[in-house]
Parts: C-alpha cells; structure tokens; sequence
C-alpha cells in the first residue's frame, strides 16, 4: 500500500469538505483546534459552502477541492471537514492516479467510509478511519488521535481503557483491515467501488439505524460474501441504534444471527465509530485480530 508522511508540529494540514456542510462557527471552531495542536491549516473552500441544504458545494467543486489537497506541496495531510453525506457523488470525478502518484495521509470516518473504500481499491492508498476537525472527544481518544497523526511506529493495540470488546466467534486472523461504515458499504456493493474482503479483516461500525435496517444491511453483505471471504470481522460501536420496538431483536442478537454462522474471528464493542469514544483506526495496513482475548492489534505502520 502507498502510505503519506507522519505529521509533525509545524506541518500544513488539509481540511476538505467533500461531503455535508458546516455552520460557520464550527468551521472556524475545527481551524483553531488544529492550530492548538501545532499544525498550520489550510480550509478548503467548499468549508464556506453550501449546494442543495445537505452539500458543501457541487459535486465537482468538492472533487476539485480534494483533489488540490493531494497534489498541493504545502499539504502535508489532510483531514475531512466532517461526514453527512456526499462522498459516493464524487467516487467518478476523482483521478486516483494522481493519488496514487502523491500518497498522503487522509483521515475521516462515517460518509467519509466510500472515500477510504475508494482510495485503498484504486490508488492502493493506506488511510485512517478516525476523529474529524469538528468531532468532540473524550481525552484518551483525544490523545489516541494524536498519536495516530503523529507516531511513526505501529498503533498496536487498539484499546478504550473505560469499555472492553466481546468475543462473538473466537479465534485468531492477520490480514489488512477494510471497511467503516455499514451504510456506506452496502451503498456502494455493485460498483466499481465495492468493498474487497477477501483474506482482509472486515471492520464495521454505525449510528442511528434500527435493528430492523441493521439486519437488512447485514444480510445484504452476508449475500455477497463479503463475510465468507473475509479472514475476521470487527463490529464497532453502534450510537443510538436501539430498538424502538420491546420485542425487537437488537444489533447484537443480529450479531449473533447473521455474523457468527460464518465462523470467523470476530469481536464487537471495539470503541471505533461515532461518539465521544472513537479511537483513530488505519486502514490497509496489516493487524492481528486475537478474537479469543478480544483483542485487535495494528502491526503495520500507517507511514512510509
């Protein structure tokens, strides 16, 4: 996989919109806390944006944005704005050659998900599925975060200190981890951008979907094999996606049905996602998946 450079205090940070808009206050909000952190910041245009209510910008002007970013000089990484929706509405104005040609590390998470599917299948791309410019974090995904942007060594374990993963089928797998959101995957199954699980660990998280649309997407993925060809799979958190109903099954019964039949290594609860616990997370890059003692380690460096 292609990798960018560690960033380190001083370096210029990308902050692109490629999918929903933000209030104003928020934007310059996300600015000031990347210059807290030390690193200079360059926003993006389509930041001021808004196409449509639920767009930052058309469609071409959020590629155009994306695409100065990876072949700007003075970019040295580049973090989404924030998710919403958009990004599948660009997958075919980008030049992933040009992004192959010019490797960086890209960070983002939720919409944000048809992005790193994208870049690791056509540009062979390692990314990092974590904590955007607007996100509020507890202090040790904070700093997990952090550490994630700025360590050149391997992340190793990935780990909450304040909530513990479960074994759904245990066992151990290495292999490079795939995926983000449910909604997102299964959005883009019968495309040019569709998620490859094959010998890879299959990580999957989402907020604000009922069991009932959980099991439906679940069931869409177990349909095109993408749990039986995968090595392991990795649930994360799963915000506000509770029944509504008393006599509902929930995302963990829908775990157990739909998941743990393929026998494969697999964990939930891993504290990736959304909320205020939400551990960076690299993708395309190899871990060792220890589901018996609920563990998931990052071996590979997300970094040339």
């Amino acid at each position: 996989m292609r990798k960018g450079k560690v960033l380190q205090p001083g370096d210029t940070i990308g902050v692109p919109a490629p999918s929903s808009p933000d209030q104003l206050p928020k934007v310059e909000a996300a600015k000031k806390r990347l210059e807290g952190y030390g690193f200079k910041v360059i926003m993006g245009e389509c930041c001021y944006q808004t196409y449509g209510g639920y767009l930052a910008g058309t469609p071409e002007n959020r590629a155009r944005e994306l695409m100065r970013m990876f072949t700007d000089p003075d970019v040295d990484g580049i973090i989404c704005l924030r998710g919403g929706y958009g990004t599948p509405q660009i997958l075919d104005l980008l030049d992933y050659q040009v992004i192959a040609e010019h490797p960086k590390l890209f960070v983002g998470y939720s919409d944000i998900t048809a992005l790193h599917i994208a870049f690791q299948k056509i540009a062979g791309l390692a990314t990092l599925h974590g904590p955007m410019t607007r996100c509020k974090l507890d202090d040790h995904s904070r700093e997990f975060w952090l550490r994630a942007l700025t360590q050149a060594a391997p992340l190793g374990q990935i780990v909450h200190p304040e909530a513990q993963t479960v074994t759904l089928v245990p066992g151990t797998c290495q292999g490079q981890i795939v995926g983000g959101n449910l909604s997102l995957i299964t959005a883009a199954l019968g495309t040019p951008y569709e998620i490859d699980t094959r010998g890879k660990i299959l990580f999957i998280e989402d907020v604000g979907e009922e069991p009932y649309r959980v099991d439906r997407m679940l069931t869409q993925l177990a349909l095109a094999g993408k749990f039986a060809e995968a090595e392991g799979i990795v649930l994360g958190t799963w915000e506000e996606c509770e029944p509504k109903e008393s006599d509902s099954f929930s995302v963990v019964n829908l775990f157990h049905n739909i998941i743990a039949p393929f026998r494969k290594p697999t964990i939930y609860n891993l504290q990736v996602g959304h909320g205020e616990r939400n551990l960076a997370l690299p993708l395309g890059v190899y871990a060792h998946l220890d589901a018996t003692a609920g563990n998931l380690t990052i071996m590979e460096s997300l970094f040339i």
